[in-house]
């Protein structure tokens, strides 16, 4: 069988997983759980640029946080994906949660998306904390105003005999 792929040549997902260590894992953070299944796996987060930058200033900002990463020895890579939004790539997973304390910190960093989880960077203004995007819509949901006929109607749907000031 002079034609069988070394295990290092695979792709990927045919790659056999890591075994993982559960002494070391924390109970207390999740996040040492995602670091270890993580590990050797390339991921993917989004960062969004706050203010409202071109897509030119995107790419020049996204850029300097490319380099600061490279200089502490972090391999990533970016790619533009629309005029205040950009994927960063890493080829080894296990560091996504160091990468995303640096880029939460930096000015322009609005938010960054890691693993369905929207952590707000320091440009973002936000006060919203680690809320998935899902919980997000349903808060923004529940905030509408609703009007005070639409209130009423959903909580008892007969006239009372209470009056209301106007």
């Amino acid at each position: 069988k002079d034609d069988d792929i070394e295990e290092g040549d695979l792709p990927e997902h045919k790659r056999p997983s890591a075994p993982i260590d559960f002494s070391q894992i924390d109970p207390g953070k999740p996040e040492s759980i995602l670091k270890m299944t993580k590990k050797g796996k390339t991921l993917m987060m989004f960062v969004t640029v706050s203010g409202s930058p071109t897509e030119k200033e995107t790419e020049e900002i996204t850029s300097l946080w490319q380099g600061s990463l490279f200089n502490a020895n972090y391999d990533v890579q970016r790619f533009i994906v629309g005029s205040d939004r950009a994927i960063f790539m890493l080829r080894d997973g296990s560091y996504a949660w160091e990468i995303k304390d640096f880029l939460v910190s930096q000015d322009r960093c609005a938010d960054v998306t890691l693993e369905g989880q929207v952590y707000p960077g320091r440009g973002g203004g936000g006060k919203e904390k680690n809320k998935t995007k899902q919980e997000k819509g349903k808060k923004q949901q529940e905030g509408a105003p609703k009007s005070r006929a639409a209130k009423a109607a959903k909580e008892d749907n007969r006239a009372g005999s209470r009056r209301e000031e106007l």
